[in-house]
């Protein structure tokens, strides 16, 4: 008897073992990635990992981590994480700043304190699947978000069109994505052992195609997508780029109706080394002209490029593609460090989406529009 479809792509595919309990979290931290034990596919449970029971967690998105046992890094170390270990977050507290950093934010989990901007905040939210995809005017398909801390992706083809997938088929790495991270999907499939999955399509890739458990994702709603608002004609987004400041204003009027911290261009590179071309367009003249609930972002050059898959809530404001957008591969807001757009939290950066104009519907979910363009964007530096 032929395997089904969706079996063949699963059993082709393999993945790092990264279950574990709420206590073990530390034991498996201490092991690299090249440590952790691979093999194939062979049950439902395996598709979704196990996190720790906890309404609040947090996801290592850097390297490595030390666990201190004091919010400072000159506190002992009680244990290293390396990248997508899971914590349970029990509160931010205010610390120390590590040399040459600016945050002092740190996360208190039940082993001690980890340096917050290395720790994205996540929930597991599984959902129930849906059983048919809805029609849109770009055929089937829905967008969703993550919704658990992390998911395993499988890739429909052999070969892979993404720089960052490609490079973790190379390296024998987990191909994932994210907490919050949006992304379309338009097919829906069944194995052999009753397992749920969507097909992941991004609209504005490379062309990779993948699948996923179901349960991983939640489906958005026009109601959330809908105009925050929309009657209110005189608006305005203040950026202060300012590096000490690194905040993102919305105004109606003279009136600062919301406020949060983002993170702007870098002003400098790993190397301490300045580079201007990164920095956040200085300038009053700025309009909004393009918005996408989702995209694919890449750029630079090897050794300090990015390509990142579903990144959310996307507002272009300028021509060269500055734009505000969410954020899932950092939490240090508060201090500059992009490539010259305006990082934001994923709540924030869903208001300035639904605040600003044009308004962007569901369905397609893109829009571009002329000059004079949307919301005025104002970026000021002290």
């Amino acid at each position: 008897m032929t395997k089904p479809f969706i079996d063949i792509i699963l059993t082709r595919m393999k993945w790092i073992d990264t279950s574990y309990s709420r206590r073990g979290f530390l034991k498996l931290g201490a092991l690299s990635l090249g440590a952790l034990v691979l093999r194939p596919w062979n049950n439902w449970s395996q598709l979704l990992d196990e996190f720790p029971n906890a309404e609040q967690l947090g996801r290592i998105c850097v390297g490595k981590v030390d666990v201190r046992s004091r919010p400072s890094v000159d506190a002992e170390s009680v244990g290293v994480l390396y990248e997508d270990a899971i914590v349970v977050w029990l509160r931010e507290v205010v610390g120390e700043a590590p040399m040459g950093r600016q945050s002092r934010r740190w996360v208190e989990t039940p082993d001690g304190y980890v340096y917050a901007p290395s720790v994205q905040p996540v929930r597991n939210q599984p959902n129930v699947p849906v059983t048919e995809m809805p029609q849109t005017g770009l055929g089937k398909g829905m967008w969703v978000e993550v919704s658990v801390p992390q998911t395993q992706i499988f890739l429909e083809r052999d070969t892979a069109a993404s720089a960052w997938l490609q490079y973790a088929l190379d390296y024998g790495l987990v191909p994932r994505l994210y907490y919050s991270q949006v992304i379309w999907v338009d097919d829906i499939r069944t194995s052999s052992q009753g397992q749920v999955l969507y097909r992941i399509n991004e609209r504005y890739g490379p062309g990779d195609l993948f699948w996923a458990a179901a349960e991983a994702f939640r489906p958005l709603t026009d109601e959330e997508i809908s105009p925050i608002s929309p009657e209110v004609e005189n608006k305005k987004v203040v950026v202060d780029v300012t590096p000490t400041r690194q905040i993102l204003s919305l105004y109606e009027g003279n009136s600062e109706v919301y406020a949060c911290r983002i993170s702007s261009g870098a002003k400098w590179n790993a190397e301490g080394a300045i580079v201007e071309e990164w920095g956040t367009p200085i300038g009053s003249n700025h309009r909004i002209w393009r918005k996408m609930i989702s995209t694919h972002m890449s750029g630079g050059q090897t050794g300090t490029g990015y390509d990142l898959p579903g990144v959310a809530w996307t507002t272009l404001f300028t021509g060269e593609g500055v734009a505000v957008h969410s954020t899932f591969w950092h939490n240090d807001f508060g201090t500059p460090r992009s490539h010259g757009c305006v990082n934001c939290a994923p709540d924030d950066a869903k208001y300035v989406f639904r605040w600003t104009l044009p308004e962007i519907p569901y369905d397609p979910g893109d829009m571009t529009i002329a000059m004079p363009g949307g919301t005025q964007v104002d970026i000021v530096e002290a």
